[in-house]
């Protein structure tokens, strides 16, 4: 009996040490996967450190000064997790406003969805398409069998942009709404698109859009955040630069609490509908203990908020989201956007700058490598 709660007292500090470690790192300003996957799961840290609180001094009382300490820090930890998530919970202030009497010919509505790149329940998503009736659908991880089998949403939604790739960042954006100068881009990395396009709503008013799927800092696709915080950051200069309304959606591999992600919406100027309103958690749909809020939909203040939900899953590995947002006029006046401070844009400014010259230092030194092996060969 004692071998086994000396094992259990063994294991919560395992899962202590484990937590402060989680709940420490991410504030170094490294890109490593191992130090900014911290910044995902705060709500699980946050119920690890509860559990660790809890169970600690019932098993191990009376507690030695050490133990003590350690629990202060465990504490620590919970406060600043639940601080990183405080603003999503449902009292909380929104940052967007309840939209009143929205206006239809100024409302746009917005389907949003990693479809997983295997996974072939084409049907179910467009029925679910069907049945949500949107203005766009944005998918992301299509290749050429999801373009081939969503025909039919290319007759209900004659405006669109394709570019199905085999590497799990293919993009399709489908419209019922006229699009205006809509084009892919390559902000960072050569094999992961964008889409930017002006949207003309039923009133005759344009917006600008961006869709992105920027790829994420885990061992098997990237060992950095370095890109993906570069793309985020592009965008977020490129829209600080205009005026005018403006929506950034799609799979952005982060969660809205990270540091990017704030610093993006500080750049940006964009507002988050979830604030006050919920996590709104849609990856990965098979592990709920896990799961985080990885597909967003950011926008300007011009904007209020008629709906946002998540979706039922339609057989991909992310739950889709939809929104509708109505432009108005009023908006603008009662809904304070954020703001980057000097030193915040010199941040960005520096780690985009960082992002380019290293991927271009790692081509040149690949293409120099590919012209080393073909002279030996010779």
């Amino acid at each position: 009996m004692d071998n086994i709660l000396w094992a259990f007292e063994g294991f919560l500090y395992f899962l202590g040490f484990l937590a402060v470690m989680l709940t420490v790192l991410p504030f170094l300003r490294y890109t490593a996967w191992w130090i900014r996957i911290g910044e995902f799961p705060r709500l699980q840290i946050a119920v690890v450190c509860l559990l660790v609180l809890i169970l600690m001094p019932v098993l191990m009382y009376p507690l030695t000064v050490v133990e003590v300490i350690f629990l202060l820090l465990i504490a620590s930890c919970l406060a600043y997790q639940i601080f990183c998530v405080l603003k999503y919970l449902p009292f909380y202030p929104k940052q967007v406003e309840r939209s009143r009497v929205p206006l239809p010919q100024n409302v746009i509505k917005l389907f949003i969805c990693n479809v997983f790149i295997d996974n072939r329940e084409t049907e179910r998503l467009v029925r679910l398409v069907e049945k949500i009736n949107p203005d766009l659908v944005l998918l992301a991880e299509v290749d050429e069998f999801w373009t081939n089998n969503l025909t039919e949403l290319e007759r209900k939604f004659p405006h669109f942009v394709k570019c199905p790739l085999d590497n799990a960042y293919g993009l399709a954006l489908y419209s019922r709404l006229e699009m205006e100068n809509a084009e892919l881009k390559f902000l960072v990395e050569d094999d992961i698109p964008s889409i930017h396009a002006d949207v003309v709503l039923r009133s005759g008013k344009r917006i600008s859009l961006y869709c992105l799927h920027p790829r994420p800092p885990v061992p098997t696709e990237n060992t950095r955040s370095l890109e993906r915080d570069a793309e985020l950051l592009m965008v977020g200069r490129m829209i600080d630069k205009l005026d005018v309304p403006t929506i950034v959606a799609g799979d952005l591999n982060d969660v809205a609490w990270s540091w990017t992600t704030k610093l993006f919406q500080k750049i940006s100027g964009l507002l988050d509908p979830r604030i006050g309103r919920g996590l709104y958690p849609t990856f990965p749909v098979a592990y709920p203990v896990v799961r985080c809020p990885l597909d967003h939909v950011f926008h300007s203040n011009h904007f209020r908020l008629v709906e946002l939900k998540r979706l039922p899953s339609v057989g991909s590995d992310h739950y889709p989201m939809y929104i509708s947002l109505s432009l108005e006029t009023t908006a603008q006046f009662t809904q304070e956007e954020p703001e980057a401070a000097p030193e915040e844009k010199r941040d960005a400014d520096e780690m985009i700058e960082e992002a380019l010259e290293t991927l271009e230092e790692e081509r040149r030194a690949e293409e120099a490598e590919k012209k080393e092996t073909l002279q030996t060969a010779e």
